[in-house]
Order: structure tokens, then sequence, then C-alpha cells
């Protein structure tokens, strides 16, 4: 059975069918054929579980699962070559990833794994700059990991695995199965992935110790006294034994997530399920390995293996059996089509923002002026519309259009926090087809990830039971795919109400109290914030709302108990960049003594920033000035 991806002349997406699945391909392009053979012969040599994963999924969605696992292996090998200094290996990471930049449009790379990877993201419109993060890593990698504790430890894994399983994921989605994981299940999701760090680095503790790598965190270590400095020497001791049990063990609770598959189709499900019993197995021989551990990598018997394999293979061909799929024909790149994948931007560094279509830049106010964070109540979008005679959801439209803009303008100026209120609570009482507008927008922008270039954190403040499974996937994923981000951090609260927020926390609160971790009598504030849905966010020092209402809405009550108050009376379309610093500028003026004496300066620090850099009311038009309804 030919695992190339079938070649096709009709623009539709065939249906593939258990009939049609394995018939042998016929006029593909010698080169993209020879390319993912080549990605799959190295998934069966480098790795024989992951090829045996792959093969209980339908052939036609092998070559796209061949692609993925052989990139990302490239990466690693290139990262993990040491006969090259680190700065080379380095550079050999970011060439390459360079390369597969410029390569995407063209459909096409001199390099047969990085050709098949084209043409993968072409065929199943994979964005492939969600990789980004997850490639600067690989080449950060080659100077060496050290994890403090198990939290910088999580991070480093999932920042690494996350969005190459997110592009499998997408592939199984666009073949019309998609793997959408319950809302209850996403933490579990990512421990199962904890789990596939923790075994394979224990399989490949021989190879990385001689690399000088122990990618295990201190805190782990230092549980067992002698066993970081035994490893190190490449010596077997109890020490080093106990630490080995301990942390199978733990795999072990990691990979084993029942409830992971709950209600998924079962055909993903049947690769998910399998997956964590041959990981289960490859910890049985890290246990059963003893010293020869430190020797060389441990594998389960053929015959386990198999005894996990047979079974599967014939749940997974019922499964699909029953299970038409959708293949997108391949993508042919030419002078009136543009690419259809996204580019991922170069790793060597963000892009800056566009500047301001009139030409105005930023006022000039130094860092320790500025606020830390802004929160933004963006009112008016449905009377922008309504005054053009427009439907109201024509107002959110213009409305995202504002957003891009500010969120340009907070970089231009060297904000560190900004947060939009999005999608309140309340707003589910709004007409159901508005509701519908609104977040088919928010999706449309995630999907489209208008700042995937610039140094934009994104995170997401609110609940999830209910927005749509699918609007959550995106924000998941923008948040795992930006985590490591370190510019403007941009908040977006979508089904947020404040008092919702300080519901949940004094439950959480109580929950603590009742399991006696707390006493309820000495509760202080900073347990009060440490157990908010956001605890880190930082309070807020500038609230500003549009749209000529003065009042907060629900919004943000214990970030804003000290934050400075801004209302305009322009609507949230209107509004462009110059106002945000219009709004900066204005709050450098005010005093902030929290309770206590007023300075007798005109500032909180003594010292009155000019204007005359930021934007005033000479640079508004009548329309832009003007308020609601006049």
């Amino acid at each position: 059975m030919s695992d190339v991806p079938p070649a096709t002349t009709t623009p539709a997406d065939p249906q593939v069918t258990p009939e049609t699945a394995g018939r042998p391909v016929t006029g593909a392009d010698p080169a993209l054929r020879a390319a993912y053979r080549l990605c799959r012969r190295r998934t069966r040599d480098q790795d024989p579980a992951e090829y045996a994963l792959i093969q209980l999924v339908p052939a036609a969605l092998r070559p796209a699962l061949h692609a993925l696992w052989a990139a990302a292996n490239a990466l690693d090998d290139l990262g993990d070559d040491r006969t090259a200094p680190a700065a080379e290996r380095a550079a050999r990471v970011e060439a390459w990833t360079t390369a597969l930049h410029r390569e995407l449009p063209t459909g096409s790379s001199p390099d047969p794994i990085r050709h098949a990877l084209v043409d993968t993201a072409g065929r199943w419109r994979l964005d492939l700059s969600e990789l980004r993060d997850a490639m600067a890593q690989v080449q950060d990698d080659t100077h060496g990991r050290h994890f403090a504790d198990w939290g910088q430890w999580r991070t480093w894994g999932r920042d690494n695995l996350l969005p190459w399983f997110g592009l499998v994921r997408t592939v199984f989605d666009r073949a019309g199965v998609p793997v959408a994981l319950r809302l209850d299940t996403r933490e579990t999701y990512e421990e199962f992935l904890d789990g596939v760090r923790l075994t394979d680095i224990l399989t490949d503790l021989s190879a990385d110790l001689a690399q000088g790598d122990l990618l295990l965190p201190a805190e782990v270590l230092d549980r067992h006294p002698g066993s970081a400095a035994d490893l190190v020497r490449r010596r077997w001791s109890p020490a080093v034994a106990a630490l080995v049990t301990h942390l199978t063990g733990l795999a072990r609770q990691w990979v084993t997530q029942e409830a992971l598959t709950r209600g998924m189709h079962p055909g993903p499900a049947t690769v998910l399920d399998t997956m964590a019993a041959l990981l289960r197995a490859q910890l049985d021989a890290v246990d059963a390995a003893g010293p020869a551990l430190l020797r060389s990598p441990p594998r389960p018997p053929l015959h386990v293996r198999a005894r996990i394999l047979a079974p599967a293979r014939t749940r997974a061909a019922l499964a699909w059996s029953l299970t038409p799929l959708t293949v997108p024909p391949r993508h042919h790149p030419g002078p009136h089509r543009s690419p259809a994948p996204a580019r991922p931007a170069p790793t060597g560094g963000f892009r800056q923002p566009p500047s301001h279509p009139g030409g105005e830049q930023p006022p000039r106010i130094p860092p320790d002026r500025l606020p830390a964070h802004v929160a933004v109540i963006m009112d008016g979008n449905g009377r922008w519309a309504q005054q053009r005679g427009l439907p109201r959801h024509e107002g959110h439209r213009a409305g995202a259009v504002t957003v891009r803009e500010m969120v340009h303008g907070a970089l231009e100026i060297g904000l560190r926090h900004l947060t939009l209120y999005t999608f309140s609570t309340e707003n589910w009482r709004r007409d159901p087809e508005e509701v519908d507008a609104i977040l088919d927008l928010l999706r449309s922008e995630l999907a489209e990830n208008p700042f995937r270039d610039l140094d934009v954190r994104l995170r997401w403040h609110g609940r999830a039971g209910r927005l749509p499974p699918d609007l959550v996937d995106l924000l998941h994923l923008r948040e795992r795919t930006t985590r490591a981000r370190t510019g403007l951090t941009l908040t977006m609260c979508i089904d947020y109400g404040g008092r919702d927020e300080l519901t949940r926390t004094a439950a959480a609160l109580a929950h603590r109290a009742r399991a006696g971790h707390l006493e309820p009598g000495l509760i202080a504030e900073d347990d009060f914030a440490r157990h908010l849905p956001l605890g880190d966010l930082p309070d807020v020092d500038l609230l500003w709302r549009t749209g000529g209402e003065q009042r907060v809405s629900n919004f943000l009550p214990w970030h804003t108990a000290y934050a400075e108050l801004h209302f305009t009376a322009g609507l949230w379309p209107d509004a462009d960049r110059r106002d945000l610093w219009q709004a900066i500028t204005a709050y450098t003026h005010r005093q902030r003594h929290h309770g206590a004496t007023p300075a007798a300066t005109g500032s909180a620090s003594g010292t009155p920033v000019a204007p005359a850099d930021g934007p005033s009311a000479a640079h508004r038009s009548p329309a832009r000035a003007a308020g609601p309804g006049e």
C-alpha cells in the first residue's frame, strides 16, 4: 500500500472511502514521491513506535504525518549534532527554518524533507507559523537547558510538543475527523504530553548524558541527593535507581489518562490509547534496564509490542472503514494564486508593527512613567454601524480593525499589558444573530492570526462552558504558541464578568479552606489574588472606555480598584492608536498616591510630562471628536 499522497486533477476535495483509501498512486511528481518515501523511511528506521502508530491511520493521512515527524526530527538532529559547536548548530537550525520560510510560497524545496513538509502544509492548509516558537526553542536548546522546577520543565516540553501535535490534530480536522478535546480534558491532554516528553527523556538518557545534557528539573534531582552527580559520571547508584523508579511512576501516571479519549471518534481514540500502551511498555523497559539504562536506550520486547499493536490494528481498521475522509488536492502556487499556508516569521526576530498611516509617532514618555497595564472597554461598535445604516455586526467588524491598530500603537509606545473587554457574560442577552456574528468574527480573527509576526503574547480570560469548542481550541492554540513571547501581553476577556470572577475566586478559597489548606480567619488579600482565575494578571493602572458612557460595567473589579479612569466620547471603530497614546499621556499627569498625602507637584514623580509629542484635539477630525448619537 502506497503512502504517497494521491494525485488529483479535480479542484474539489475527493472523498476517500475504504475501497479507495489504499489504491496505488499514479502521476505524482517523482521528486515529491521520493521526498515522502524518505520521510516514511526515516520514521520507520528512527522511531518504530511512531511508525506503528501512523500505520493505524488511513493511508491517505500517513504522508502528512510522516512529513511532520521527519521535519521535527530533522530539526532536533541539527540541534543535537555535537560534532559542531553550539553556535554553528544554532546557525544550522536558523538556516533550516529560514529556508522553510522562503520555500512555503513556492510549494517546493531542494531539501527533500522540507519539500514534503511544504507540500503537506499547502495540501492540508496548515499554518506553520504555529511552529515558530517550537523551532526557536530547538535553536535555544543548542546552548543547553537547565530547569529549576517542574513548572519550567513543563513549559519547555509543552512549547516544543504542543505545536507539532496541534498540526497533527489539524490534519485530522481537515480530513473530516476533528479530534476535539472536551473542555474538561485540556489539562489532561497537556499532562499526557508531559508523559510523552518524560518517557522520551528517560529512554534517551544515555545519549543525552553522553552529550552533557541532563534534562530533568533540579526540584526532582534534589529529592534524591547525589543522583545528579552520579548521572553526570554515568554511575548507577541507589540514588539513581530511586530517581528512575520515581520518574517512571510519574510518567505512567501522566500517560494513563482514560478520560482523554472518552467521547472521541474511535479512530483517533485508538491511536491515542495505543500510544499510551506503547509508552507504558517503554517505561517497563526503562525500569527493567537497570544499570544498562546509562549505556544504551532500552526497548520493549517485540512480543510485547505485538500484543499491543495486533488488536489495535483490528480496532483501527473497523473504525476507519465506517468513516469517509476528505483529502484535499495538492496546492499549486502560481502567479495568480497566493500560497495556502500562512508563512512563519523568521526565527531571528519579530517584525516591527506598521507605522500610523499619517506618519504619527508615539509621545516620548520615560518607561518608568508608562502605565504597566491598560484595560479598555471597547464601546460603540453597534452604534457606529447604526449611524451608517449598517447591521450591527459590521460595527464589530470595524472594531476588530481598531483592535489591530491599538495593538500596533501599544507596541510602538512600549506598553507591557493591554487587556480588552471583548465579550462579556451579559453579551449573551443580545440578539442571537449578533452573538453568532461576534463569535464568528472572533473565530476568523484568531484563525487569521494577525499578530503572528509581532512580539505579542495572547491570553484569554473568561469562562469556556458556553463558548463553541472550536473557538476555545483556537484560543488555547494562540495562548500555547505565544506563551514564550516577552513583548506586549494582549489579554482578551471573552465570556468574562467581574462578579463571576469574584464568585469563582470565593468558591476556590472555600474549597481550599474546607480541604484544610487555608485558615478562613487568616485569609488575606494576597490569598484572594492568588486564587483569581488569572492570578498573575497585574493590577490595571489605566482603564479607558470609549463610546461616551462613564461606568466600568462589571469589568475587572479586583484589578481596577486603584485604576485611573479615562472616558472618551468617540465610538470604538473611530479610534486609532493616537487615542491610546492620548489616554496614556493623560495618565502621566494624574497624581497616584493610593490614599497617601498628595505630592506638591503636578505629577506622581514630581516631573510633569509635556503633551506636545502626543496626540491632541488638533489631530482629530470633527467626526472623531463627536460623542455618540450627536
